[in-house]
């Protein structure tokens, strides 16, 4: 997989399959109205339309079937025939799987979907997850030749037209940007440190011809930042602070995403145990999923400022380490006892909602993070956990995860119940809860928002993707087509227009009137 180059093409073009071998999938009944003359190319002279027809006929997914066509050149496969109101339309993580396992192999493959157009970008993102990137297996590092993977779409329904070059464009954007967050995620410490994310984040600048804001080490005690600071002075490589600015002409308000990028996880002094701490290369997983979504929706052409901001550090043990019982000072002026060194990450993550607020003058704010192992046990694998101070803006989420397949679901949102968790005779607050069995990854989220305060009058999203940024032992790349959705109506690009839930018509039909009566808001949907 690490060597697969993924190209998207409004037609992949004819050829026997026993050249290059081919996976039909889509829903059943998607499948039932392709006509043959539309697939025959791929499949002839090897599947005759009788066979074709069968194989339609076997096919019986629940939720998932497949059938092969052609010994192992060629495969059909269904995607669930219904899905709940909990799930995407597009069965995207149903797609990924049926891509992994029913794909024939080969050095030059076709995979052909059938679906509906409000598919497509889901769709595109499933596929790009099956085909991550990282690899260290030494069979893997002899290989010099490149396997090519063509992804054609047939739509079905009311707009079953071929897909311009803008929109296949829109989709080999995106399927970079889920790979390279996987790539990220996927890379151990000791090749993905703080110095080797920044790396990442100047080459993604480079390609944008932006040049990132850069606080480090020292530097960050300097200037308040004391949550980065303390998490990770102990570690060789010094914490950082790292930020790119997206600010075209024309600009009606700012947007900033803030990425939790802690490149290993240890739990400091509070340390994980021998069975937790493997894994903790995905501690980084939001700052990742923000980087591949700021490249993916700047090259589609976002209209509005927005600002990615990676809060960097590693979790690390020494002498220097943050200890239970030491007072830090944030950015938001704010102190902090730590009673646990292992709740890091809202450290950090405070701090880069307050630059974004303070220093960036943003007007909507969404941090994301691997947050709490709770949040597996609140949401689940698949779903992340959005927490907000906006009704319409948790709708705006859960919609744009159906339509992306990253999917989201709520917390609930409760300060005056909540945050007396963090109650301290000594500080501000303490970093971590009283109660572990009081809605942990809830009470995670509103120490974030404490620091930009509970009366912030922005719009302020905190999204905790522990769980679904690894699927087994690989990355996901999950959280890069939740952002270019949930923002899409931003952009100029038509597909992420489409998937985008903020459309104004949209929100105003499914809320009442609350959005028109805030301008602010207003000039995003």
């Amino acid at each position: 997989m690490a060597n697969v180059v993924l190209e998207f093409k409004a037609s992949a073009g004819d050829s026997e399959p026993q050249n290059r071998p081919v996976l039909i999938v889509g829903q059943l009944n998607n499948l039932a109205q392709t006509n043959w003359t539309q697939v025959k190319g791929k499949l002839q002279p090897a599947v005759s339309e009788k066979v074709w027809q069968a194989a339609l006929t076997a096919l019986n997914p629940n939720p998932t079937d497949s059938c092969p066509l052609y010994l192992s050149h060629a495969a059909v496969a269904a995607l669930p025939s219904r899905v709940s109101r909990h799930n995407s339309p597009s069965s995207a993580h149903f797609l990924s799987r049926l891509v992994r396992t029913c794909l024939p192999g080969g050095t030059s493959r076709c995979i052909l979907v059938v679906c509906e157009r409000s598919d497509v970008f889901a769709s595109a993102c499933a596929i790009a997850r099956a085909f991550p990137i990282f690899s260290r297996r030494s069979a893997s590092s002899r290989r010099t030749e490149k396997k090519e993977v063509t992804v054609e779409f047939i739509t079905v329904g009311q707009d079953n037209g071929p897909l311009d070059l803008t929109i296949l464009q829109c989709l080999a954007n995106a399927a970079d940007g889920v790979r390279l967050a996987a790539r990220i995620v996927d890379t151990p410490c000791n090749e993905m440190n703080t110095d080797h994310f920044l790396e990442e984040i100047k080459a993604v600048g480079t390609e944008l011809g932006i040049s990132p804001v850069i606080i480090r080490g020292e530097e960050l005690k300097q200037k308040g930042f004391g949550g980065i600071y303390g998490v990770g002075k102990a570690a060789v490589n010094p914490p950082a602070l790292a930020v790119l600015s997206h600010k075209p002409d024309g600009a009606t308000q700012t947007i900033a995403w803030v990425g939790k990028g802690i490149v290993y996880d240890t739990g400091g002094l509070s340390i994980k145990g021998k069975t937790n701490m493997p894994g903790m290369k995905r501690d980084c997983g939001g700052a990742a999923a923000i980087l591949g979504a700021f490249k993916a929706t700047v090259k589609q052409g976002f209209k509005d400022n927005l600002h990615a901001v990676f809060c960097l550090a590693e979790n690390a043990v020494g002498p220097a380490a943050t200890r239970p019982d030491d007072i830090h000072t944030l950015y938001s002026g704010k102190t902090v006892e730590i009673n646990n060194t292992d709740a890091e990450g809202r450290l950090v993550l405070s701090d880069g909602v307050v630059y974004a607020s303070k220093d960036l003058s943003a007007d909507i704010i969404l941090d994301m993070a691997t947050l709490t192992g709770a949040q597996g046990i609140s949401t689940g694998k698949y779903h992340c956990a959005v927490m907000t101070n906006s009704e319409q803006w948790e709708m705006a989420c859960v919609s744009a995860g159906r339509s992306s397949g990253d999917l989201a679901h709520p917390l609930v949102y409760c300060p005056e119940l909540h945050f007396s968790e963090f109650t301290s005779a000594v500080a501000d607050m303490k970093n971590s809860v009283a109660d572990r069995e009081n809605a942990t990854s809830s009470c995670a989220g509103l120490f974030i928002g404490s620091h930009l305060g509970f009366d912030w009058p922005g719009v302020w999203v905190h999204v905790d993707i522990a769980s679904p940024v690894h699927a087994g032992e690989r990355a996901t790349g999950f959280g890069v087509a939740l952002l270019m959705a949930l923002f899409g109506q931003a952009s100029d690009d038509p597909m992420l227009n489409q998937v985008s839930p903020l459309g104004a018509a949209r929100m105003n039909a499914a809320s009442g009137d609350p959005v028109a009566r805030d301008s602010k808001r207003r000039r995003l949907v």
